[in-house]
């Protein structure tokens, strides 16, 4: 039974390590049950809805990644695609989340149809190299940027902008205190370091007046609130069309880089270079990225901390079935990531900033065609505030730079189309 449902192997793989290592992964990705609450409750969402809606798009996708392409990594909504969506959509553009929710829907239908028609990779592809290392590095950036924002760390300044707030006490004090204990669990390879420092840090909070505790456990918290909350009046502008693309293109690299990087940590990947089941596993992510933007979650995809459960010894979906059981027993303890407070989450923020920061190490920073349109994609997502303004003016300044150079050939013919169609964005709106 268990063969057939998750792939599993009595011959090499053990029901023990495969629920364990299930387990470890729940525990390094969960953080997002109290990084997400927080986040979208500064665009208006109500955050114990976010949180159910949350659990739910996680629980979703680790099923059918569990039942279908029966492989070991959990999904749930992504770092840097929440922080598109809020920072960018809602309060740099100034949509609606209702405007938002309805790009992701969108977007999960275009993801299925991508992913039947083997579209998606095909895309993917056309992308070079250096754009997509690049993209990673410049969300790891802006997502610690609004982690250092949210502690009061980095505060306004009219004069430069931005500058250093009051360390020495309240929010920016328990979020210094928070990265020096996460940082330190980190260096020390403990498993659940980020979940345990959120932990430790909103403890800290409660004499420092900072955490209000509201009780462990309770019923499931209503989604009623965020529940199908879609704007139909601008499906068809211009600006629909970029988000729903950018979401799609962070989407697409981030689930391939994870779905490379782990199946490759696992032994997973195939003499030829492929992964097995990569079509089902692209679906999982598709699938609850339609069904989160129904529930009212940002875009679904594959969890890079995956690796911890693989790390562990887990090979089949029965490890991913686990993490979704563990998201379902969440469910019931609201009341504790609630609690938690963004001073907290900040030290997550910055730490996952690092983590995105790795692919950078691949760019060759040597070849000027390919180093610059890096540096300004990287640069300029923290910069603007805007993770599409990052990506597209990095894609724009790469055709150009490498046009003007005479390498003409490195260019492809879906790289010219979706140049033009940048400045022309910028030109006309």
């Amino acid at each position: 039974m268990l063969e057939k449902l998750f792939g599993f192997n009595p011959l090499k793989n053990k029901i023990k390590t495969e629920i364990l290592a299930g387990v470890t992964t729940f525990l390094t990705m969960s953080y997002i049950l109290a990084v997400n609450p927080n986040m979208f409750a500064l665009c208006g969402m109500p955050a114990p809805s976010v949180f159910t809606a949350t659990a739910i798009a996680a629980i979703v996708g680790t099923l059918v990644m569990a039942f279908w392409a029966k492989l070991p990594f959990g999904l749930a909504p992504g770092m840097g695609l929440n922080a598109f969506f809020v920072f960018s959509v809602c309060l740099g553009m100034g949509h609606s989340w209702q405007f938002a929710l309805t790009a992701i829907l969108l977007e999960g239908i275009i993801f299925i149809i991508l992913t039947l028609t083997n579209l998606r990779e095909a895309i993917v592809n056309a992308i070079p190299v250096t754009l997509k290392h690049s993209i990673g590095a410049g969300i790891g950036l802006f997502i610690a940027f609004i982690g250092l924002q949210n502690a009061g760390l980095i505060v306004n300044n009219d004069a430069t902008l931005v500058t250093l707030g009051d360390i020495t006490s309240g929010s920016a004090l328990l979020a210094i205190i928070g990265l020096i204990i996460t940082g330190v669990m980190v260096a020390k390879n403990v498993t659940g370091a980020l979940l345990i420092g959120i932990l430790i840090t909103t403890v800290i909070g409660i004499p420092m007046g900072i955490t209000n505790y509201n009780g462990i456990v309770s019923a499931p918290q209503s989604i009623e609130p965020i529940f199908m909350q879609f704007q139909w009046d601008e499906i068809f502008s211009i600006n629909m069309l970029v988000i729903v693309f950018t979401f799609l293109f962070v989407d697409m690299f981030d689930t391939i880089g994870t779905l490379v990087g782990v199946a490759t940590k696992a032994n997973l990947m195939q003499p030829d270079g492929k992964i097995p089941k990569i079509k089902q596993a692209f679906m999982a992510d598709a699938i609850a990225t339609l069904v989160g933007a129904c529930v009212g979650a940002s875009t679904t995809t594959t969890y890079v901390e995956s690796a911890s459960g693989v790390a562990q010894g887990g090979r089949t979906g029965l490890t991913a079935f686990t993490v979704a059981i563990c998201f379902i027993i969440s469910l019931f303890f609201s009341p504790i990531f609630l609690a938690i407070p963004s001073a907290a989450t900040a030290p997550i923020l910055i730490l996952v900033g690092l983590f995105m920061m790795t692919p950078i190490k691949q760019i060759d920073f040597d070849r000027f065609t390919e180093s610059i349109p890096a540096f300004i994609c990287v640069i300029m997502m923290p910069l603007s505030y805007s993770i599409s303004d990052g990506i597209l003016l990095g894609m724009i300044s790469y055709v150009i730079i490498n046009v003007l150079s005479g390498k003409f050939k490195k260019i492809t013919p879906m790289m010219y189309f979706l140049a033009i169609l940048f400045i022309l964005k910028y030109i006309y709106i």
